[in-house]
């Protein structure tokens, strides 16, 4: 399995070349590059050289990115005129231009202008929340801004924020008043007045608002709008493309290998303040003995370095603050629980993030004894040679399910997102003795066959995958060499995610082009493959179909590969040969089996008819009309509740933690009761109760076939 790392590395090194060539081709420019121009330069050298499928860098393709950028300014329409838009067109086909080396204007005229809306907004925000909004008026509200234009004039756009704000007090209003409603009469209970809520609903409004613009205000510097308007520019290449600045690419990275130096502090936002949630037991921030959950986290300096304040920030910006390399000092100003600041020094140390690894469980289930592994993400640590794989922990759950004689194994995929390809194929290898897993393709044509090459197979009895909408890249090779090989059966939505494409973190560097490490200019994700399934057509856009199709709660939703117009498209190519599996069972029996269980299942009907009406109301104008309100928010309240009563099941399932991992976390009560949890909502899952019957099934055919295999008489020749 060491053809993918030379592979890449034979790509990488023909885009250095190019790279080189054109640097060394270029003019001097008379006036130095900002930091600005160096990045969209090498940007675009990048796409146009590396990328799987570059698009012509022209003013069609400035066209998008100009309309893409301004879309991801201002979303819901309610900051730009129509006329700062005409404004801007001059742009419009000029970002070619900055991509290949001329100044970069366009973002910054377009976050001047943004600013200059955005404190207008502000004063009509603030304008309107002084007085009561009427309720009483028949008018209605449009919220889907791919159905609005930008206002034209500045009276348009104060009446769009004038019905935004109304009908934002009106939520929270009603909500109010249907709690005076179910409280009126309780001891202790404080009722109000009608223009006393609503003035509160107000109130509420308006702290969420201030946020807002503290936000814009503070958290949206040129910087900020630089990267967003990178990656409108990568993001139109393909959706997967993507720029991270340093401290972002550090957090992927921190993300994907589970490890990182901080505190060992989990955080949460609570009305505009970031708060200390927990504290990891063994942690730094628990040796001090100075953090407690409650602190409020005022201002995080570097060291000797001056203090930012979080004014305007949310979770994972105070996150990236706290973070950074081990043995550096981090100072943290805390509000207290008694109102008192204090400043604590902590130094960073590893922080390994272990829930977000493999776990498992054990089913008992009509006399069987199923093993359940969930993996959330296919996570690897490449910068340590000792660090957790996901594939080596999958392995290790598995050695486990087999030393409790399980009698299958079920998979857990669902809103696993991917990750490592090198690990997605030696999980597979894990389930079949050896061949192909996964084919790669370049954007020289050149398919290349990634296999398992070990015979041994660590398991060899009834697998299944469960997968959903958001099983994605990785999750989707796996699912798809199961369903080929007619190893498994696989389980989940009517299709996955449909995410096709290999990508590779690639540093911009000044001088060469590219860096094999992070940058101080950032790094680019670039697509550099795709990826097909060993029968030859691509996962990209139609993802993998499940044997087994479940109605669920997100079908209706817009939310897959197929519904982002960026996205590559589907093809395929030859097959990869291999010879499957015999299971010992027959998978059209498994399906008619499953079908007739659906078919006599009311709960699954109504979950696929509720989820249908619920998407469609994301599609209408609101009411700002109370009593209409009301009686919408009714119909829409007792779906979601009969929605939310139906994906839980009335008699749990028998799932238990392993005998030796009751007490996983016993000297940390938080991890611990997060861990309980998890096993009590499995036990609810009304999606695994399914691929537990699928599992019985699957067994119980393979136990006859055995059965008939040592009852019948051999036969011999005389």
């Amino acid at each position: 399995m060491k053809r993918l790392p030379i592979l890449v590395l034979v790509l990488v090194a023909g885009m250095f070349l190019a790279f080189k060539s054109i640097n060394a081709g270029a003019k001097t420019p008379v006036n130095p590059p900002s930091k600005y121009e160096q990045i969209m330069k090498l940007v675009g050298e990048m796409l146009s050289q590396g990328h799987y499928s570059p698009q012509d860098i022209n003013d069609a393709f400035s066209q998008k990115v100009f309309a893409k950028y301004m879309k991801e300014l201002d979303p819901e329409k309610n900051f730009f005129l129509k006329g700062d838009l005409d404004a801007l067109k001059k742009f419009e086909t000029r970002v070619d231009d900055e991509i290949k080396g001329a100044p970069v204007e366009f973002f910054l005229a377009a976050g001047k202008t943004f600013t200059t809306r955005m404190e207008q907004a502000s004063a009509i925000v603030n304008e309107f929340l002084t007085k009561p909004f009427d309720f009483t008026v028949d008018e209605e509200v449009m919220l889907d801004a791919d159905k609005l234009q930008y206002p034209a004039t500045e009276k348009e756009i104060k009446e769009r924020w004038r019905k935004k704000l109304k009908y934002m007090t009106l939520e929270r209003y009603a909500d109010l008043l249907d709690t005076r409603d179910k409280n009126k009469g309780k001891e202790g209970f404080v009722v109000k007045t009608d223009e006393e809520l609503e003035k509160e609903a107000r109130e509420k409004v308006k702290r969420i608002m201030d946020r807002t613009f503290e936000r814009y205000r503070f958290k949206f510097s040129d910087d900020d709008k630089f990267n967003l308007y990178v990656n409108a520019i990568t993001t139109t290449m393909d959706p997967h493309t993507e720029f991270f600045p340093p401290v972002d690419k550090r957090y992927f990275d921190e993300e994907m290998s589970g490890r990182f130096y901080g505190i060992g502090a989990s955080l949460q936002y609570d009305d505009g303040n970031i708060k200390v949630a927990s504290v990891l037991t063994g942690s730094p921030a628990w040796k001090s003995g100075e953090i407690q959950a409650g602190d409020v986290i005022v201002k995080v300096a570097q060291g000797k370095e001056e203090p930012v304040e979080l004014t305007g920030f949310v979770v994972t910006d105070a996150v990236k603050l706290i973070r950074g390399k081990k043995g550096t000092e981090v100072k943290l100003t805390l509000k207290k629980t008694d109102g008192s600041l204090k400043v604590v020094s902590l130094i960073r140390d590893e922080i390994v993030q272990d829930e977000t690894f493999a776990r498992s469980a054990i089913v008992n289930n009509n006399g069987s004894k199923i093993g359940y592994i969930f993996l959330p993400e296919f996570y690897a640590d490449f910068d340590r040679p000792n660090g957790n794989r996901s594939f080596t922990d999958v392995a290790n759950e598995v050695k486990k399910l087999k030393e409790e004689k399980v009698d299958g194994i079920v998979i857990d995929l669902r809103n696993n997102g991917g990750g490592s390809l090198y690990d997605v194929v030696q999980m597979a290898g894990l389930f079949i003795d050896e061949g192909p897993i996964v084919q790669v393709k370049d954007r020289e044509n050149k398919p290349s066959v990634l296999k398992d090459k070990d015979r041994n197979v660590l398991y060899t009895g009834p697998l299944a995958v469960m997968v959903n909408e958001f099983s994605a890249s990785a999750s989707e090779i796996f699912a798809a060499a199961i369903q080929d090989y007619n190893r498994g059966v696989i389980i989940g939505s009517t299709s996955t995610y449909g995410k096709g494409t290999v990508q590779r973190n690639i540093g911009l560097d000044p001088e060469n082009g590219f860096s094999m490490s992070n940058s101080d200019l950032g790094t680019i994700k670039l697509t550099l493959q795709k990826f097909y399934r060993i029968n030859g057509g691509s996962t990209q856009l139609k993802g993998v179909t499940p044997d087994i199709v479940l109605p669920d709660n997100l079908e209706y939703l817009k939310v897959r590969e197929k519904d982002d117009e960026d996205a590559l498209p589907w093809d395929e190519i030859s097959k990869a040969p291999y010879n499957t599996w015999k299971p010992g069972y027959d998978l059209k029996t498994i399906q008619e089996f499953s079908n007739q269980r659906l078919e006599n299942d009311n709960t699954f009907k109504l979950i696929k008819e509720s989820s249908e009406w619920l998407s469609k109301q994301n599609d209408k104008q609101y009411s700002l009309k109370l009593d209409k309100y009301r009686a919408e928010l009714k119909t829409i309240r007792t779906t979601q509740k009969q929605l939310e009563s139906l994906l839980k099941l009335n008699t749990e399932l028998n799932v238990a933690a392993l005998p030796n991992e009751v007490n996983r976390w016993d000297d940390d009560k938080n991890k611990q009761e997060r861990f309980n949890q998890w096993l009590k909502n499995l036990q609810k899952d009304i999606y695994l109760d399914q691929a537990l019957k699928v599992m019985s099934d699957m067994i119980s055919q393979q136990n006859l076939v055995k059965s008939k295999e040592t009852t019948e008489p051999v036969k011999k020749a005389f």
